[in-house]
């Protein structure tokens, strides 16, 4: 009877032990999950701020070319 007892106590430890493990590695695959969207959202962030000082930047040159070519037609024209 010994014997059974002791069996059935491994059954269920490792019952429980097993359901421990099934949590731990779900746990793990949402942490991994957590990490990749935070990354790709950081990436992205990253890229959108590097992009708008691009546009920026065109955008005060082109000002700035347009605003000199004005100028030097209007020397022209009226010289």
């Amino acid at each position: 009877m010994r014997m059974r007892q002791s069996i059935a106590d491994i059954e269920r430890a490792f019952v429980e032990e097993s359901a421990e493990d099934r949590e731990r590695r779900e746990r793990l695959y949402r942490e991994v999950e957590l990490r990749a969207r935070r990354r790709h959202a950081e990436k992205t962030h990253k890229r959108g701020s590097m992009r708008f000082a691009l546009v920026f930047l065109t955008l005060i040159a082109t000002a700035v070319a347009v605003t000199i070519l004005m100028f030097q037609a209007l020397y022209w024209v009226m010289g």
